[in-house]
């Protein structure tokens, strides 16, 4: 290869990688944009769209699954879950757009569907809380499922920077959705064990 294809080769990897950070950091800015937008209607009507979260076990209550990680009870609910939602989404884009959009769609079934069957009577669950322990639980347990460097690598970082996370799935503090927290987790280290069975399969 001559020294011109291969700095046309260079170039070209350069730019899909900036591409792909690119879309990366769109995916990123368009969910927290969104999420604090509904957010803001949702102080601007009193909190009325809370009224869509999870309701154990009532029929209606099924919309939740949907809904619920969309709405917060409050701005400071809001931001707790913003920073801890974009790292760890980044961290799993970072390898792999699908990846990202199969752990969020797991994490946010089994956090629900797990709330919905445990959770107490006569509540209301909403936040981005459970995807967000399915982030974590990915991240942290796909180091063993993996066992590559660079895996191990992010499951520390992760530990390092979340692992106080763990605590939430325990039912300690009233009015906080540890059912939604727990079953999030699950849903995150089921995500880790699928995926890694089928990257094995590929040769």
């Amino acid at each position: 290869m001559s020294s011109r294809e291969s700095n046309s080769s260079t170039q070209q990897e350069a730019a899909g990688l900036f591409q792909e950070l690119k879309t990366q950091g769109n995916l990123l800015v368009s969910t927290v944009v969104l999420l604090w937008a509904i957010e803001l209607a949702n102080a601007l009507l009193d909190q009325r769209l809370n009224g869509f979260g999870i309701r154990p076990r009532n029929i209606v209550g099924l919309q939740g699954i949907l809904f619920a990680p969309f709405l917060h009870g409050s701005w400071w609910h809001l931001i707790s879950n913003t920073l801890p939602l974009v790292v760890l989404s980044w961290l799993i884009m970072a390898k792999d757009r699908g990846e990202w959009i199969a752990v969020t769609v797991l994490a946010a079934i089994a956090s629900g569907l797990g709330t919905w069957l445990f959770g107490g009577a006569d509540t209301v669950h909403i936040g981005a809380s459970g995807v967000v322990f399915g982030y974590f639980g990915f991240l942290v347990t796909r180091a063993y499922f993996e066992r590559s460097l660079g895996s191990i690598a992010v499951a520390m970082l992760v530990l390092m920077l979340f692992g106080g996370m763990i605590w939430g799935i325990l039912p300690v503090r009233v009015g906080i959705s540890w059912e939604g927290h727990l079953f999030g987790m699950l849903g995150g280290i089921a995500a880790a064990w699928a995926i890694g069975s089928i990257n094995r399969k590929v040769p």
